[in-house]
């Protein structure tokens, strides 16, 4: 049996003797750049993508910013102000006064995520807390895992602070109603549509009673499509 061999020979060529289109023949080789390096470019950027940068853009904290449709400050805040309102609003708030000759005393308990994604509860109890503070209806109370800081700034006291400023135990001013409550949501999706629906549920409970005074509901509907991009 014969063995062809087959041999591949290469030879680098001057720059100024490269092939260069039929349209710019005569010319220069360096005159031909122009022409020639836009063609590997162009062909790179198809191979491996273009770089992108990072831009950052300040906007005011009240601007609406939905990006990818999930919970966000935005529907913390608006939550908190509108359910809060209705809140203060509804019956229980002047029939206490009217009673007690006072305002009640209301502390904010536990808000539960129940929804299917991570939400940062603590940001919406926040901005509920502020919307109790500010409103000057109620008389707002540290909750459970501040007043155990206070408690035991007290005892610190009582060991390090001379006398005549320590601040004596028992005389805090216990809560009236607690406000308690969780987020849910219920979830569709279909052809790369999704539609999300966002329940907040907040409920004012007489600690003496265990009487529910106020039940509040508050709902955000989103669609979130996803467009489809062809190359």
């Amino acid at each position: 049996m014969n063995r062809h061999r087959f041999s591949l020979r290469f030879s680098v060529q001057p720059f100024d003797r490269l092939r260069v289109p039929s349209h710019v023949e005569g010319r220069s080789a360096l005159s031909a750049l122009p022409v020639v390096l836009p063609l590997f470019f162009c062909t790179g950027l198809w191979l491996t993508g273009c770089a992108s940068g990072t831009k950052v853009t300040r906007v005011d904290e009240s601007v609406v910013t939905d990006l990818s449709g999930r919970w966000n400050d935005t529907d913390s805040r608006q939550v908190a102000e509108e359910m809060i309102k209705q809140s203060l609003s509804s019956p229980w708030l002047e029939n206490f006064s009217r009673n007690k000759s006072r305002q009640p005393v209301v502390v904010v308990g536990t808000i539960l995520n129940r929804s299917h994604e991570h939400i940062n509860v603590q940001t919406f109890v926040t901005d509920l807390s502020r919307e109790l503070t500010n409103s000057q209806k109620v008389t707002f109370v540290a909750g459970k895992g501040e007043r155990e800081e206070v408690r035991e700034e007290r005892k610190e006291q009582a060991t390090f602070a001379r006398e005549e400023t320590q601040k004596a135990p028992g005389k805090e001013t216990g809560a009236d109603y607690l406000l308690r409550g969780y987020i849910s949501t219920i979830l569709d999706e279909a052809s790369g549509t999704k539609a999300v629906l966002y329940q907040v549920d907040l409920e004012m409970v007489d600690l003496e009673s265990n009487v529910k005074s106020w039940f509040g509901q508050k709902k955000i509907k989103k669609v979130i499509e996803k467009k489809k991009t062809i190359f």
